[in-house]
């Protein structure tokens, strides 16, 4: 996940976009260049500007009569940049809550993004494994009207689920400590992209959870 915005501009180059592809596999600076179409000093100084935010790293240096080769590869197998890269201007989820939005859709959508990225960087830094649960699906409306009841009725099953099984803060028999660990709860209906259809899991709206602090 890339929240700094300095590192999220050197990854948007194409050529370094490429160069980060190919080097999921380790690789050396004159392996890229054939591979790419670029001469070796010019692959350099790209991989100078990468590995200075961290987005490839040294794997090993070979000695070839006077020269060194250093072999580098991508850190990660892929790569995503957070809304944190752009928080001045980042759409906030806080400034309008109208369910029927687009815009507080995308602005939740990118506050998962970001929220997920600090998961699970933390989850890694511990050893631990991540509780999330997604489901992705998409369902076909005949009218209008299918499709606004169907969301009346999910929203209200919803509160329904959260009724039943919110601890809040309050003790009782079963959390005599009251609290508990908080989670994100994001269910969202949206139309599908014109074109080919995703594959995806049978006929289900998309709903999200993941883990909070």
């Amino acid at each position: 996940m890339i929240e700094d915005p300095a590192a999220a501009e050197a990854s948007l180059d194409p050529i370094r976009t490429r160069i980060l592809l190919e080097l999921a596999e380790p690789g050396s600076a004159t392996q890229l260049a054939a591979k790419v179409g670029l001469p070796r000093q010019k692959v350099n100084y790209h991989l100078k500007a990468l590995e200075r935010h961290g987005l490839v790293e040294l794997v090993e240096e070979r000695r070839k009569g006077n020269v060194t080769e250093r072999i580098l590869r991508a850190t990660a197998a892929s790569y995503l940049i957070s809304p944190a890269a752009l928080a001045s201007v980042a759409p906030d989820p806080h400034r309008f809550t109208d369910k029927f939005s687009a815009f507080w859709l995308l602005a939740l959508a990118g506050r998962m993004v970001q929220e997920m990225g600090q998961l699970i960087a933390g989850a890694a830094a511990a050893k631990q494994k991540l509780a999330t649960f997604a489901i992705d699906g998409e369902v076909t409306f005949r009218t209008a009207a299918d499709r606004a009841a169907f969301a009346a009725e999910l929203g209200t099953a919803v509160a329904r689920l959260v009724d039943k099984y919110d601890g809040g803060a309050t003790a009782t028999a079963d959390n005599p400590a009251g609290g508990g660990r908080r989670h994100r709860l994001v269910v969202a209906l949206h139309p599908a992209l014109k074109g080919p259809a995703l594959k995806t899991s049978p006929t289900t709206p998309s709903a999200k959870e993941q883990d909070n602090d």
